[in-house]
């Protein structure tokens, strides 16, 4: 055992019958499983969070090609990187293929002109390439990488999976087999639990917690769920305040306080909060979804949401979280009505398309005595100066009379 090498490392699978989870793609009726078995791989994209897999993956595939295979890390790599891949795909003597599969972690790293440097070697199909990255390829990778590659999600490890490769680590002698190790069933599986869906947070947690535990006066490692716990203090969390999962989260959060789901509501904010994302950010989302969504069927909620962005700004964290929760569950559980948003947006959709005619001359202004001779403002009829504050009267220019924009609704009173 290289016991320079991390356990996590020590433990990527070597085939694909070494490999757990992902069997939604890697099961053995399905298309990837096949191409690998068969050697008959294409370019693909993998992307998922952190751990889930798409490394190892590709180390499957590196220990079953006849082709040669390349690793580059995006990070400390660069287009001189992928010209000395193809100079030596191309000779014979290094590459009797004549192909290469090169295998790119971290994708989303490359800019435009390094992704660019690709394209032609994986059209003419030189280079097979397997692509990872935790972002969404569809928006960090260029579009003509992607319209020639397979792209494939791989999902957060299950905990049954991520407990069965924490088995494996404690019995092969390449894991943590040469150590005497006693450990409950269940304290794996909370390791699990915690990793969530991270096999590479579980295995670093376990080994860290092997390596600091003495052994006692019966000649084995105990390691307790007290043991766990100081080796990983919380659950894990899949957020990137700048990445994916940013946008899934903040898309629920307001998806649920628009479906007035007080509790999705509570738990998206929770999770977003825990991952690190700005508190003003979410006051801005909330003060948003008060207008877009709540609008006129409570207008109430606008103030209570701008109340909380000021409150939010000069509090700061921790108790910004009470703020952010009363204004966001105050927006989910209030009555709901777009009307307002769509006016606005119909309006604005037809002054900026269509022929809309000119402003009435009777509600124009005449600042200047001489613009009444004009037309100016003559004829304008003073509500206040009619029963009910109201009079019958034309604000729309002729083109545009009997357009409806703001239309109310049932929960409007």
């Amino acid at each position: 055992m290289n016991n320079n090498e991390p356990l996590a490392y020590r433990m990527r699978p070597r085939t694909l019958d070494e490999y757990i989870g992902q069997e939604h793609v890697l099961g053995q009726d399905k298309i990837l499983y096949r191409t690998i078995k068969a050697d008959r791989l294409s370019s693909i994209i993998l992307f998922g969070p952190p751990g889930c897999g798409k490394t190892s993956l590709a180390k499957v595939i590196s220990e079953t090609t006849k082709y040669k295979f390349y690793k580059i890390n995006a990070v400390t790599s660069g287009v001189a990187d992928i010209k000395k891949v193809i100079e030596e795909t191309r000779n014979f003597m290094i590459n009797p293929m004549g192909k290469s599969i090169l295998f790119i972690d971290e994708i989303h790293r490359f800019n435009k002109l390094q992704q660019d440097a690709l394209l032609p070697y994986v059209e003419n199909g030189l280079i097979i390439l397997i692509g990872a990255t935790t972002e969404n390829p569809y928006f960090e990778v260029n579009k003509a990488l992607i319209s020639r590659s397979m792209v494939i999600k791989l999902e957060p490890l299950t905990d049954e999976n991520i407990y069965q490769v924490l088995q494996n680590a404690i019995e092969r002698k390449d894991g943590l087999g040469e150590y005497n190790i006693k450990v409950q069933d269940e304290t794996l599986k909370k390791l699990a639990t915690i990793s969530n869906g991270d096999v590479r947070t579980a295995l670093n947690g376990l080994e860290i917690a092997v390596l600091t535990t003495n052994m006692e006066s019966d000649g084995y490692i105990h390691i307790t769920d007290e043991v766990i716990k100081n080796c990983i203090q919380t659950r894990k969390a899949v957020f990137d305040k700048n990445g994916d999962s940013h946008y899934d989260n903040i898309s629920a959060f307001i998806k649920s306080m628009r479906g007035s789901d007080a509790d999705a509501t509570l738990f998206y904010l929770a999770r977003a909060l825990n991952g690190g994302e700005d508190p003003m950010f979410l006051a801005r989302r909330i003060v948003i979804c008060a207008s877009e969504d709540v609008g006129m069927a409570n207008p109430n909620a606008l103030v209570v949401a701008n109340s909380a962005m000021q409150a939010v700004h000069m509090v700061g964290m921790p108790e910004a979280r009470i703020i952010l929760a009363e204004a966001s569950v105050y927006i989910a559980t209030s009555k709901k009505s777009n009307a307002t948003y769509l006016g606005i947006d119909k309006a604005l959709e037809d002054v900026s398309s269509k022929e809309t005619g000119t402003i009435p001359m009777h509600i124009r202004n005449a600042p200047v005595e001489d613009m009444k001779k004009l037309g100016y403002s003559e004829g304008y009829l003073y509500p206040h100066d009619f029963n009910g504050h109201w009079v019958e009267q034309q604000y729309l220019p002729d083109i545009m009379i009997g357009t409806k924009y703001y239309i109310k609704d049932e929960n409007i009173e």
